[in-house]
């Protein structure tokens, strides 16, 4: 088992500053969040070799290892020439994680296409030209994951053309390679279908990653008044464990039942700095 941080809270700090922070509290992993001067989402990768080096350095001297690290392009949207650019940003990322001696990259089944070339439709509308284009893109990158000897964990995020457990899961199944995994992000349960229990068990063959946070279901009620009325934006939460409504006795029962033995990761995100340490601290005990 592998108890990582994602240190999205901590974004104020610099690369060797999360390996501090990680090493402080006890964790023994982190699992590298999106940065703009290191992996931005969707622009390209603005890694060099001397943040590297540095990374590096503060990993193998506080013993931290890297188990994951994200990485998010449009690899999904049909518009061919933001694929293929999408697929170039992919193949530098890897080549990063590579070089900082990173166990597994995750992602998301992505958005598909950006907005303004789409007219602003979300990844579930263009949920057909999305899956196309996403399977286009797995003919390239899944060699390179295979020849790199790089796992790649997958879970379908709010917005996505996929957002449902088990219609992920066969993607992934689909893949067909020992390389492609699912990664079952907990705060995410309410989009995924809601019921946990018969999610998780679905996701058992494949599943190697799971990031931990609580949040509160969306569906109930007028919980969350979203305007214009019939605004399609998802609404969704990175707690601490406790702080929402997801079921943790239920759901570490049914991890023990299957005997996941895999990735997980702290990523709570909702509290302002002064909070972020005593937040990862207590994800961690």
């Amino acid at each position: 088992m592998k108890i990582a941080l994602d240190p999205f809270m901590h974004s104020d700090k610099s690369l060797t500053e999360y390996v501090d922070i990680a090493a402080e509290i006890g964790y023994e992993y982190l699992e590298l969040c999106a940065r703009d001067d290191f992996l931005p989402d969707y622009y390209p990768p603005r890694a060099n070799i001397d943040q590297i080096r540095k990374f590096k350095r503060a990993l193998r001297d506080k013993n931290v290892k890297l188990a994951s690290m994200l990485v998010t392009y449009r690899w999904s949207s049909p518009r061919k020439e933001e694929r293929r650019t999408a697929v170039r940003y992919w193949k530098r990322a890897i080549q990063i994680a590579v070089e900082l001696g990173c166990e597994t990259i995750n992602s998301i089944f992505d958005r598909g296409p950006s907005p303004e070339s789409c007219n602003f439709k979300s990844g579930p509308e263009m949920a057909e030209e999305s899956e196309a284009a996403f399977w286009m893109s797995m003919e390239e990158l899944v060699p390179l994951f295979e020849r790199e000897q790089i796992p790649l964990h997958l879970e379908p995020h709010p917005d996505d053309f996929v957002e449902d457990n088990n219609t992920a899961v066969d993607i992934v199944r689909a893949i067909g390679s020992p390389y492609v995994k699912y990664l079952y992000c907990a705060p995410h349960t309410f989009h995924m279908g809601g019921n946990m229990e018969a999610m998780v068990r679905y996701a058992d063959p494949v599943l190697a990653h799971v990031h931990i946070a609580d949040t509160f279901n969306h569906k109930i009620g007028w919980r969350y008044v979203v305007n214009p009325p019939g605004s399609s934006a998802r609404v969704h939460q990175h707690l601490n464990i406790g702080d929402g409504e997801i079921d943790w006795d239920l759901f570490f029962r049914v991890l023990s039942e299957i005997n996941f033995d895999g990735i997980f990761t702290a990523q709570a995100f909702a509290y302002p700095e002064e909070r972020a340490m005593n937040s990862s601290r207590l994800m961690y005990d």
